[in-house]
């Protein structure tokens, strides 16, 4: 069976100590990981965390975003070499948390937009540096897993047809893609046909709900998203990314006005969900 993560993004986009009692309650549900943000300047966290689920016998990985002043996509050469060097501050942290699995939209700078649609330049600045970045992210045995997000918060990659020939020109085996659940609901026209799409280098998978609440208690085509994920013989994680109010900068930055679902429900009754799908689907 696949395993499965939950992203404690839900309780905090910072990681430190407080999280340590989330880590060992999420264990005791079931999970086989934990998925964590980058973020900030504080390096000296990540390995204190990581060396706690560790030792639980659980394992990480991580999401990480690019800001306007890194943006690999920029015209300007100084901004994406910036991009450059923040993609590799992530991979040294992922290493530091024992982390395999980077994933998150940092194919571009999230939630800035241009005046047109992508460029084939746009593209090519993005394959140059995450050819580099899969270069080093080899170094650590680290694959970075670019992901498409929906038209609100990205113009580069909205679906996995872009998102795979982004993957093809970057040309690099560590680097490859992830398919959320969240974003397909709002830009593709059938699950079944951008799994299929993309899964030859699919390497992790985001199981968000269409309210970014409890999975299984909205709109997203499950039956649909898992019968194409075992058809296509998907053998990644399964991670929850939920989203509340909990910490306020970050909800605000995502635009997040409301609790969807508490936390802690989120956790127990999604575990439940995936299990069931996994076993319904010999996923």
């Amino acid at each position: 069976m696949n395993k499965i993560g939950f992203n404690v993004l839900v309780w905090s986009a910072a990681i430190s100590d407080e999280l340590m009692p989330v880590a060992d309650r999420l264990k005791k549900i079931g999970y086989d990981g934990i998925e964590c943000f980058l973020g900030g300047s504080d390096n000296t966290p990540y390995q204190r965390f990581g060396d706690h689920v560790q030792n639980l016998g659980m394992e990480t990985t991580c999401v990480f975003v690019l800001g306007k002043e890194e943006n690999i996509i920029s015209p300007s050469k100084e901004v994406r070499d910036r991009g450059f060097e923040r993609i590799k501050w992530a991979i040294d942290r992922a290493h530091d948390m024992h982390a395999k699995i980077i994933c998150g939209p940092f194919h571009s700078a999230h939630a800035i937009f241009a005046q047109h649609a992508p460029q084939d330049q746009e593209y090519a600045w993005s394959a140059e540096v995450l050819h580099a970045a899969g270069l080093y992210a080899a170094q650590a045995d680290i694959v970075l897993a670019i992901e498409a997000l929906n038209r609100f918060e990205c113009y580069l990659c909205n679906t996995m047809d872009q998102l795979s020939a982004l993957v093809s020109r970057v040309a690099h085996p560590n680097v490859r893609a992830m398919y959320d659940t969240h974003h397909a609901n709002i830009e593709e026209k059938k699950a079944t046909q951008a799994i299929n799409t993309i899964a030859p280098v699919l390497a992790h998978v985001h199981i968000s709900e269409n309210d970014r609440g409890t999975p299984g208690d909205g709109h997203v085509h499950w039956d649909e998203t898992f019968s194409s994920l075992a058809k296509n013989k998907y053998k990644g994680w399964l991670t929850i990314e939920a989203f509340s109010r909990n910490d306020p900068d970050f909800a605000n930055a995502i635009n997040v006005w409301r609790e969807y679902s508490k936390p802690w429900d989120i956790a127990e009754n999604g575990y439940k969900f995936i299990k069931e799908m996994c076993i319904k689907h010999g996923l």
